[in-house]
Parts: structure tokens; sequence; C-alpha cells
């Protein structure tokens, strides 16, 4: 993706944002912040009786690119399990964002599937246990 397709895909997910708002019932609802920019982002999933991720959302407020990241991780994690989303990677989401735009403000691009990771372990690991989560997290 070169620098101009890379920008119109960053605004077209911070003016658009898909899949944003709260998930009632959720199996995943962590929030997750950036100090340094003022991003707080809150990502919420849902898992179907097949393991796979059946509705994932999130909310918050920030700047452009970890907004339009969020957006975006949502319609990349879709369908996934557990054991899948763990496993993605930070370099190919910035690949993915565009990286001579968002290696700027890296912990912006990353904020939302970092946040979505570490929830997603959370649940996975009590799943595991055999114990369902009984806080939010």
């Amino acid at each position: 993706m070169d620098r101009q397709e890379a920008i119109e895909f960053l605004v077209d997910h911070y003016e658009n944002p898909r899949n944003y708002g709260t998930l009632e019932e959720a199996d995943v609802n962590l929030s997750g912040g950036n100090p340094g920019c003022a991003d707080v982002i809150t990502m919420y999933a849902r898992f179907d009786e097949n393991g796979k991720l059946g509705n994932v959302s999130w909310e918050g407020e920030g700047c452009t690119i970890s907004r339009a990241a969020a957006s975006y991780v949502t319609e990349l994690v879709e369908g996934m399990t557990p054991d899948e989303i763990e496993q993605l990677s930070f370099e190919d989401l910035i690949d993915q964002l565009g990286r001579e735009l968002v290696m700027t403000r890296p912990t912006c691009a990353t904020l939302a599937l970092g946040t979505l990771k570490k929830g997603v372990h959370e649940y996975h690991m009590h799943q595991r246990a055999g114990q369902p989560l009984t806080h939010e997290q």
C-alpha cells in the first residue's frame, strides 16, 4: 500500500469506525491506554459455541491512528480463535496500517491489538482451567 492509500485507509476507518460501541455479555471487556497520547480504547469480544470470535467491538477516545487501528483490528480478528488472536503480530499490523505513516506512533497503532490480545489471553487461560470469568476484566 502506498502512502496515499494508507492515508485514505486510516481516514476511512477513523471517519467510519467499524464495530464501534459496547458489547453486552462480552467474554472480554478490557480497557487499555496510551498515556503519551491520552488514548483510551476498550475492547469487547464474545466467542461463539465453536470457540471462534463471534462478536467484537470497541469504544474509546484517541488520535486518528489509535481509533483507525481499533476499527481495523475488529475486522481483522472476526472468526478467529483465541490462539489465532494471541499469535497476531504487531509488526504485521503496522505493515497493514501503513508502516510509513504509523511508525511515528507505534504505541497508538498497536493499542487496540495489545489490549485485545491481553483480554483474550486472560479469557483463554480461564477457559483452559475450566473457570468462568467472574469479574469484569
